[in-house]
């Protein structure tokens, strides 16, 4: 796959993306990817803690009196295998929001105990005309002889995917599936990265959690076990600019033009703020998206933990969310980067 990605690409430290992108981190299944992360930070973080859920947090001051969570959560939505049939077929049910329609007819891949296989989704024209399709729906052939032969090579709870490709487009656009919320994990790394460059005193504390598809049990791990003073979360939004979105559910959002601040209940008017008037002073365009009630994020479930944690939400503008080909734009990556790398580094706690 990185083979199609020319030098422009490759300078967003894309071995690094890739790695994350090309996993498969299912809802509940996001040890891969986890290990991963793990193997690119050691060289930054002064200390990485893990959990019995496989959260991952990357810290740096540690000694530091303030504590600054970056919260982005690795797992993805998807398919597990439920069932076998005496004919060899899979049956499976959802892990997260999947959309039923865009699954049968198509190529998946399994993660095993013994490495990646691939199958189909089976389908026929009228399959496409329930309007009650579910997964009960689904057959998965692997090409097995019979329940006997399907048993050797996949397992009850093996996490399924969508066999996708990595793609770049044109204006520095790229597609890929579940950039929500990988590219998420991927932001808050390296803005850690960033941040360290520049000197930050503050205790970083870059979680990469898993469960937010499903239960949003690592968020809420996370920060109780840090105990942060605020949490900076980093997550996918709805563009404004594709089909079948409406400006007028959540405001103007645009591929391309900055990173999204939410204007939510949820969400801290001082940190909007500051995190507004720190991408103003350099040079950073940023969005304004709105949400009467809670975010449907990981902020939520920080929000709320230990005795209340102030949440400031910054969101990557995203093009078709949940379908199998994502897409995404490349300065809005690194200007996220840039804006919280920064945020980090020239952050003061209030006395």
């Amino acid at each position: 796959m990185t083979k199609y990605f020319t030098e422009r690409m490759r300078k967003m430290d894309n071995k690094f993306l890739l790695s994350l992108l090309n996993s498969v981190s299912v809802s509940g299944y996001e040890e891969i990817l986890q290990q991963k992360v793990e193997a690119e930070m050691r060289p930054w973080a002064d200390e990485i803690r893990k959990d019995e859920m496989n959260n991952l947090i990357c810290i740096v001051n540690p000694e530091s009196e303030t504590r600054i969570m970056l919260s982005a959560h690795a797992d993805e939505i998807g398919l597990m295998v439920s069932n076998i049939t005496e004919e060899g077929r899979l049956q499976v049910i959802d892990r997260g929001g999947i959309v039923p329609h865009t699954y049968p007819g198509q190529q998946i891949c399994i993660q095993t105990a013994k490495g990646l296989i691939y199958g189909v989704v089976e389908a026929h024209r009228q399959l496409f005309s329930k309007n009650d399709l579910g997964t009960r729906d689904f057959l998965i052939d692997i090409g097995a002889k019979d329940k006997k032969d399907a048993e050797a090579i996949v397992s009850l709870g093996d996490p399924i995917v969508p066999d996708t490709h990595i793609r770049e487009m044109a204006n520095g656009r790229f597609t890929a599936r579940a950039l929500d919320d990988r590219i998420g994990v991927y932001i808050i790394m390296e803005a850690l990265k960033y941040a360290k460059k520049l000197g930050c005193k503050a205790g970083i504390y870059a979680a990469s959690t898993v469960g937010e598809e499903t239960t949003k049990n690592g968020a809420y791990w996370c920060s109780a076990r840090i105990c942060p003073d605020l949490a900076v979360v980093v997550d996918v939004t709805y563009t404004s600019d594709c089909l079948g979105m409406d400006p007028a559910e959540a405001g103007t959002v645009l591929l391309g033009k900055g990173p999204v601040l939410c204007n939510s209940p949820i969400v801290s008017k001082r940190l909007n703020d500051q995190m507004q008037k720190c991408g103003e002073k350099n040079g950073i365009p940023l969005q304004r998206e709105a949400a009467s009630r809670l975010s449907y994020t990981d902020a939520d479930k920080i929000h709320f933990s230990n005795n209340g944690v102030p949440v400031v939400l910054v969101s990557v503008p995203l093009r078709y969310m949940h379908m199998p080909s994502e897409v995404a734009d490349e300065q809005d990556v690194k200007n996220c980067i840039e804006l919280i790398g920064r945020f980090l580094a020239e952050y003061q706690k209030e006395k």
